[in-house]
């Protein structure tokens, strides 16, 4: 999607930022998904890294910026601390105010979401799951998550959706006991990134070589898969993140879901699993090119700060 040199078009210029668990990335683009120019920052405490943020965008000229942001956050818009990090680990995050920060930094309107319903955002517009009526994005890395769009918009109910979390049937020869601090054995905390590494004492590049780690990550993320389709029956899932660059999985996943639904769920796309359940097409930009859908709304008054 870069086009580093390349001039945009007539419309507006458009910022985005990525923050993740260790490095956040800054976007310039426009709506039809041009990348212009980037940055990469490793992830620090708040007064650290938002400064950087604010001065990489300085003297870009944006007409409005989108977030795509590590959770749990505020995405109701009634609320006072709407685009505020809610509770969470990361060091100097809980309930700082990001959205209002930056906005108000730069002088630009801007709308924020999860990581992960910005990636599905970016899947509906430009990738894998563009014009899927429900679109599930699943992110499999340092955590699980999951993003759902109904016709384009990301849903909300209470807060944003943590399908990560779900509980998890077993694996009969798995005893490792979970890296979820809040729900040890749940699907995040059996089969992210880190749980690879404390199960099996190596990253995932490394052990390319002993099917029985990816057996027992197809296990964990089949029931994911099988539970959100029963849940919210999508019309497409894409599936993203470090994990899933073991590309190995997809036909793993993709059988045991036909297992597990058992015919129940007899439709036109679950007759075919490898146009339904597949890999992010976006090469990794996914909630970059999110935050230019959220940047545009918000620009055009439907939705955010301004």
């Amino acid at each position: 999607m870069d086009s580093f040199g390349a001039g945009m078009g007539e419309g507006p210029i458009l910022g985005a930022v990525e923050t993740g668990g260790t490095k956040i990335i800054c976007a310039v683009g426009d709506i039809d998904g041009r990348i212009t120019d980037r940055m990469t920052i490793p992830t620090d405490v708040p007064d650290v890294s938002v400064p950087k943020i604010l001065e990489f965008f300085s003297d870009k000229d944006i007409d409005a910026i989108g977030i795509g942001a590590f959770g749990p956050i505020d995405v109701i818009p009634e609320s006072e601390n709407y685009g505020s990090i809610r509770k969470c680990e990361r060091r100097g995050w809980s309930h700082y105010p990001l959205l209002r920060t930056i906005c108000d930094g730069l002088g630009v309107p801007g709308d924020m979401d999860t990581d992960v319903n910005t990636a599905c955002l970016g899947e509906y517009r430009y990738g894998a799951g563009k014009g899927a009526e429900v679109l599930l994005y699943i992110t499999v890395g340092t955590g699980i998550g999951i993003g759902i769009t109904i016709d384009g918009r990301p849903l909300h109910g209470m807060m944003h959706p943590e399908g990560g979390h779900v509980a998890a049937v077993r694996h009969p020869d798995d005893r490792f006991e979970g890296t979820c601090p809040f729900h040890g054995g749940c699907i995040e905390g059996l089969a992210c990134g880190p749980a690879i590494k404390g199960r099996w004492g190596a990253e995932g590049k490394d052990l390319e070589d002993r099917p029985e780690v990816w057996e027992m990550e197809a296990h964990y993320l089949s029931q994911l898969v099988r539970n959100c389709m029963m849940t919210v029956a999508p019309n497409r899932i894409v599936m993203g993140g470090g994990v899933m660059q073991q590309t190995r999985l997809f036909p793993m996943i993709r059988q045991r879901v036909r297992e597990q639904v058992n015919g129940y769920m007899d439709c036109p796309e679950t007759s075919d699993m490898e146009n339904y359940i597949v890999p992010s097409a976006l090469g990794g930009d996914q909630a970059l090119l999110g935050g230019f859908v959220l940047a545009h709304s918000a620009l055009r008054g439907k939705g955010g700060i301004r």
